[in-house]
């Protein structure tokens, strides 16, 4: 079987201990979509094509190649669909409420400098509009804090929410083709939280009430996700999605890579049998 990662970073630890385990019996190979390579796969990509491609990547190069290598027929996981849907906080919210999903509220400003003269009642989350890395998210408590901000980022597109009061424990639920893996760890947003982002440390799976679970499958069947990871808080009266997550890093969960390699090789199969029915005499 052939496979290909979509990625700047096949050396990211859930796609190197991924690939290791498909590598003794299958091809692996690489497409980085910040090269020429990748935006003339986008143009024409090559026949035949791979088995699988795992698009861990966000940017429009990396959608765009992705989009390209659908329309000529290549399973994508997650597709480029599935993958835009998370990366618009906007629209990604709009979506979540649409399907019943218990998603924080919020609002969306063109620049964030539209908001340097808000007096703030009650602390707010602001996050840029669209998920990348090292995007803005930043709790604020009052106008000093958001001039601030508006020094870096005042022209930044953003999603004011309000800041749902919690226990200050961010609980992380990732997901793999329905398999599911949880970790907990000190949100940065919490008055006594870490100056950033800590690793999260893994849960078992009795850890976390079967509803939050049971969200977490919701929101994969509403985005069309098969790799994914939800954020959310506990608000006292139940799970509060905080954001949505397309092919996340899922650190720290030694099954991960499994639970991955396993997908890739029935997604594989999956579309070796189709192909060979749509070949077979008489059809």
């Amino acid at each position: 079987m052939r496979v290909v990662l979509i990625t700047p970073r096949p050396d990211h630890p859930l796609l190197a201990s991924a690939t290791a385990l498909l590598r003794p019996d299958h091809q692996v190979e690489v497409i980085d979509p910040t090269t020429a390579e990748a935006a003339q796969q986008s143009a024409e990509p090559e026949r035949p094509l791979a088995d699988v491609y795992l698009l861990k990547a966000r940017t429009p190069r990396a959608l765009a190649l992705a989009h390209a290598l659908e329309r000529h027929g290549a399973v994508v996981v997650n597709s480029a669909a599935a993958t835009a849907r998370c990366q618009d906080r906007t629209r990604m919210a709009g979506l979540a409420h649409r399907a019943g999903l218990p998603f924080v509220p919020g609002r969306t400003v063109g620049a964030l400098r539209e908001l340097a003269g808000l007096q703030p009642t009650r602390p707010l989350v602001v996050k840029s509009r669209y998920s990348r890395r090292g995007d803005l998210v930043a709790r604020v408590d009052g106008a000093r804090e958001i001039r601030a901000l508006c020094g870096i980022w005042g022209s930044e597109p953003v999603v004011v929410q309000p800041f749902a009061a919690n226990d200050g424990w961010d609980r992380k639920i990732w997901v793999i083709s329905g398999q599911l893996f949880a970790g907990l760890r000190r949100s940065e947003l919490a008055e006594d939280g870490p100056a950033g982002r800590e690793p999260a440390e893994p849960l078992a799976p009795g850890d976390l009430p079967h509803d939050w679970y049971d969200l977490a499958l919701r929101t994969g069947a509403a985005f069309g996700l098969e790799v994914y990871g939800l954020d959310l808080v506990d608000g006292g009266v139940g799970p509060l999605i905080v954001d949505i997550n397309a092919f996340p890093g899922i650190r720290g969960q030694v099954e991960a890579p499994r639970a991955l390699a396993e997908l890739v090789l029935r997604k594989g199969a999956a579309a070796r049998s189709a192909t060979s029915a749509e070949r077979s005499p008489g059809r």
